[in-house]
């Protein structure tokens, strides 16, 4: 069948929906464990299952997403007689492969990124610690620590070491 220059072929029009398709798809199991694992949002233990799977199973799903795409996205060029048509074709590929490149990083790495320079303070000095602050606490080798939780809130995460071992308390 020919198109005309009002209508597409119907192999055309699916070749368009799969590609969008494909590129949601590979967006949303990219997106949904950002948006699952948030500093300062409470978390179940099923969304961070569910997150770590998509996590896990993320680069192999847009790496085939990317790869079926090109196959579309060529397809679609060269039949592409109008100038806005090559347009949208661009403006959907773009997101895919930046979903492919994300799914590659470490955002969570990002989001929670540990304290670099903690400062320190002893009990008598630390005013800033009100009675009814909940603190975490370590104690090694007779030495003690102690890191409010208000202030790990955001990083989730401080390196120190106590009574000589290092560690790193998290939250």
């Amino acid at each position: 069948m020919i198109a005309d220059s009002q209508t597409l072929v119907p192999g055309r029009k699916a070749s368009w929906v799969a590609l969008l398709v494909i590129t949601l798809v590979a967006l949303s199991i990219v997106l949904a464990p950002v948006w699952i694992i948030q500093p300062f949002k409470p978390q179940s233990a099923r969304g961070l299952e569910i997150s770590y799977a998509l996590r896990r199973w993320s680069p192999v799903v847009t790496l085939l997403a990317l790869v079926f795409s090109v196959i579309l996205a060529t397809r679609l060029w060269l039949g592409a007689h109008r100038w806005w048509r090559k347009v949208a074709l661009v403006s959907i590929f773009l997101p895919l492969v930046a979903a492919a490149w994300f799914a590659r990083q470490n955002h969570f790495e990002w989001m929670f990124n540990p304290l670099a320079n903690a400062a320190y303070a002893k009990t008598s000095e630390a005013g800033f610690v009100d009675d009814a602050d909940i603190v975490m606490t370590v104690e090694s080798n007779g030495e003690a620590a102690a890191y409010p939780v208000r202030f790990m809130a955001y990083h989730h995460l401080v390196q120190d070491v106590v009574g000589g071992t290092p560690i790193v308390a998290t939250y």
